[in-house]
């Protein structure tokens, strides 16, 4: 009896084997696609952008663009980019880098790695140089978006022919924008650890010592804070009823202190500051008195309100006071020290 020889085992398929691979470059390709057209279309998205705001009075211009991050991130750079607001300020940077991951296109990481000059209305320049300067913008879609900036070891210099700045360093500086619920926006700034110029107002009062400031307030009818320029969006915003409702805000320099824990603020027709809030002074004499010296305020003025400070801080050296601004005029208690802060320059 033969047996029959047993069938050659059969040589497995190699499909299986080379399918994770070819699946592997397929989604490869396909990635590269959807980057590519990512980078096409945030180039147009901002360059429409831009030619919308320059429509509206502003000018955005730069020497250079370069997009890059492939294949995870979006990265642009630009090169001597400047923004200009119909107003008169403006920022500009030698080199301004923007990043974003393609997964999530809408949070940006904006840096200026060189340092940047925000030039003022009337001041003119102020270069700014840092270990770090960078902003971070999230939930577009939002208004206000969210927006953090953050500097540390900060130092500022005013340019050739500008007038002084208040501060010449910081060691850290922070300032955030957030939406909140009933169309209100956030506002909270910091500066720690700042340096005054020897020959400001602030170095004055504060000596050698570092000057600290905080700002913390709620603005009401938010969305209303728009228009073609920044005297624009105020009005909007005050025509809607929009407020300011301060809950911290304050200045600490050397012994010196003015703080505010309550108020309510928004501008007048003049573009001025209006409406009260309630402060605490610490060493307000000194204070006012240097500010009268300096002619800051006028001496006779400041000798008043030194008088009214010291009345109301009693044995201890703090004093309860309200600053009231009204009609175009800053109000410490019932003296009229020194006219309101102009938030924009009215026609």
């Amino acid at each position: 009896m033969s047996v029959h020889d047993p069938e050659a085992p059969r040589k497995p398929r190699r499909l299986f084997l080379y399918l994770p691979f070819v699946l592997a470059l397929i989604l490869a390709i396909a990635w590269s696609g959807v980057w590519f057209w990512a980078r096409g279309e945030a180039q147009t998205r901002m360059d429409a952008a831009v030619a919308q705001l320059n429509e509206a009075g502003y000018r955005i211009t730069w020497a250079e663009r370069s997009i890059g991050g492939f294949p995870f991130r979006m990265d642009v750079t630009l090169r001597d980019a400047r923004v200009a607001e119909p107003s008169g300020w403006a920022l500009q940077a030698p080199v301004l880098e923007g990043e974003a991951y393609l997964i999530s296109p809408t949070s940006w990481m904006l840096a200026a790695p060189q340092g940047l000059t925000f030039v003022r209305p009337v001041g003119g320049p102020v270069t700014v140089t840092g270990r770090v300067i960078r902003t971070s913008l999230t939930h577009l879609d939002s208004h206000p978006p969210s927006v953090s900036f953050q500097g540390l070891d900060l130092a500022f210099r005013p340019g050739p022919g500008a007038q002084p700045f208040a501060l010449s360093a910081a060691q850290k500086v922070e300032i955030h924008l957030r939406a909140g619920p009933d169309d209100e926006g956030g506002v909270f700034a910091r500066v720690d650890q700042g340096k005054a110029r020897l020959s400001g107002l602030f170095a004055r009062i504060a000596g050698d010592k570092p000057v600290d400031m905080v700002w913390n307030a709620t603005l009401s009818k938010i969305s209303a804070f728009k228009g073609d320029n920044w005297p624009d969006a105020v009005r909007n915003w005050v025509a809607a009823g929009g407020q300011m409702s301060v809950r911290q805000a304050g200045v600490t320099a050397g012994e010196a202190l003015i703080g505010a824990n309550s108020g309510t603020l928004s501008v007048g027709r003049d573009g001025r500051v209006t409406g009260v809030l309630n402060v605490s002074l610490k060493q307000a004499p000194r204070a006012l008195g240097a500010m009268g010296e300096m002619e800051v305020i006028p001496p006779e003025r400041a000798n008043a309100a030194a008088a009214v400070a010291a009345a109301r801080q009693g044995a201890s050296d703090t004093a309860q006071a309200t600053l009231t601004f009204q009609a175009g005029m800053t109000t410490l208690g019932p003296i009229a020290i020194a006219p309101a802060p102009k938030v924009y320059q009215a026609p």
